[in-house]
């Protein structure tokens, strides 16, 4: 699949625009058309109904995204969610420093003696356990043609040496990726990538906050709040969809890395002795809602992180990932995360954070799972897995072929022609399946243009009035993906659709 062609065709039929386009954009910021925010919205609504609705052990929370900032001294944020980032002091470009030396090796250096050189020079490049590895036999031609495939950028591609006293990149040494200089980039610098602001009248550091980065951390400051009001017991699950910010140095690939951003997270919080089984469940069962609702397995991978990859307080993490058109990223990370995250808000605040089991007679700090999904990264996997072009009667279309759950549109309602009693037909059915269900009228231009339209927003069913339909009070529906078309009694239209949409086999056709 072609990523011009959809970014193209999200434009022209109102899913996804460019933020602020009329003043000329905003690197980082997109705005969801009319179609766009239905599908999104439908992707969040599904997740909602199936984690949280469709569940005995689970609640939800709405957190305020602007939260007390030392909430996010002690998830770690303001000490560590940094880049070291260096400048261009002629072209006066920014970049991540492990993208512009991510790898640099010395024939004579055994990478095998320094575990923190291969974390370092090898962490930014993804399948690192294999990088390494070749490294350390010596086998630098297989490392340069695994390397030399990555997405990071020609930079990324060149080998330089580093010095072997110092086991450092000499950046000076580095040509900028941008202008080509040698010589212009400055040492790493750290780089915040929390937004700040501040809440009151004086902008001073007294008053200093920041959007929050993730929506996890509300989560976490309202576990006191939930267990006291709730009337839950462990195993439990808090859930919570909202918009998170990061100041991303270099964002790309559409929306799939953007400075604004919405996440649908679990913590789902359970005994210590059962943490490793609640893991499993969580790390296959999100897998399976990908799979079910159309992305394709070999397409799609679950793939556990090495114990190097593992932040130093989890037990263990996977990463959903897609095959994008612009290669295999993350769309959701499902992490064993212990009691890391409790116990330090517990420190920080001072507050008992811990929870007595009423069965157990045991007081403990629960252990937490974390589910945690991208919905707009999920947004545009939906919309790369569902884009086609194929020929419906010799002639060529564009298709998006949702699963019926996320379509924007459900259903539309045509009159064959603007005559004879067809319209108002029409507008009847439309306006009985519009109680129910989010349809689309059309009158305008040939039926077979009116089909093309509707194809290409995603639209799984059309149902047309034609002069049959004045005789005998029957439609006709055409099914989006084959082109196939049967007629119903229009008076069971709301009911038909339904049955369609819930999963009821299309029939054979005329």
């Amino acid at each position: 699949m072609d990523m011009d062609k959809l970014v193209s065709l999200c434009k022209r039929r109102g899913f996804i625009f460019p933020s602020s386009e009329i003043y000329g954009g905003i690197n980082g910021f997109w705005d969801y058309g009319p179609l766009g925010v239905e599908l999104k919205r439908n992707i969040k609504d599904a997740w909602w109904h199936d984690n949280v609705h469709m569940r005995d052990d689970m609640v939800g929370l709405d957190c305020s995204i602007i939260m007390h900032p030392r909430v996010w001294e002690a998830s770690g944020h303001v000490g560590g969610f940094s880049d070291p980032m260096v400048d261009c002091k002629d072209c006066k470009g920014r970049f991540r420093a492990d993208q512009v030396a991510v790898v640099c090796l010395h024939a004579g250096q055994d990478f095998a003696d320094s575990k923190r050189e291969q974390r370092f020079w090898f962490s930014a490049l993804g399948d690192s356990q294999q990088a390494v590895a070749e490294a350390n036999g010596k086998d630098y031609k297989k490392a340069e043609a695994k390397l030399a495939t990555h997405p990071n950028g020609s930079a990324a591609r060149t080998f330089y040496p580093i010095s072997a006293s110092l086991g450092q990149p000499e950046y000076a040494d580095f040509p900028c990726p941008t202008c080509k200089k040698q010589g212009t980039l400055t040492e790493p610098r750290a780089f915040n990538l929390m937004f700040e602001s501040h809440a009151g009248a004086i902008a001073d550091e007294a008053n200093k906050v920041y959007l929050r980065p993730e929506t996890a951390q509300g989560i976490f400051a309202n576990y006191k709040n939930v267990v006291d009001t709730g009337r839950v017991k462990t195993p439990f699950g808090i859930a919570q969809v909202g918009k998170s910010f990061r100041n991303e140095i270099n964002p790309r690939n559409f929306t799939f890395r953007s400075r604004e951003f919405e996440q649908m997270e679990i913590e789902f919080f359970c005994h210590p002795s059962e943490a490793a089984q609640w893991y499993k469940y969580w790390r296959d069962t999100r897998f399976q809602w990908y799979v079910d609702h159309g992305l394709r397995s070999d397409k799609l991978r679950l793939r556990d992180h090495d114990p190097d990859e593992l932040a130093f307080y989890s037990k263990a993490t996977a990463d959903i990932e897609y095959s994008f058109p612009f290669g295999i990223s993350e769309l959701e990370g499902i992490a064993h995360r212990g009691d890391y995250d409790l116990s330090q808000h517990q420190k920080f605040s001072g507050k008992d954070l811990s929870y007595f089991d009423e069965e157990r007679k045991e007081r403990y700090v629960p252990h937490v799972i974390e589910p945690s999904a991208g919905a707009d990264r999920a947004t545009l996997a939906f919309l790369c897995e569902a884009y086609v072009e194929d020929e419906v009667g010799g002639e060529a279309r564009t298709v998006l072929k949702f699963h019926p759950r996320f379509a924007p549109i459900k259903a539309a309602v045509f009159p064959l022609v603007k005559k004879d009693g067809m319209p108002e037909l029409a507008e009847k059915i439309y306006r009985d399946l519009k109680r129910q269900f989010n349809v689309f009228y059309d009158e305008k231009g040939a039926i077979g243009r009116r089909y093309r339209r509707q194809d290409e927003a995603g639209t799984p069913f059309c149902l047309t009035v034609d002069g049959q339909s004045l005789t005998d009070g029957t439609i006709t529906i055409r099914d989006r993906d084959t082109c196939r078309q049967w007629r119903i009694a229009s008076s069971g239209a709301v009911q038909a659709l339904r049955d369609l949409l819930e999963g009821q086999p299309i029939p054979s056709g005329e």
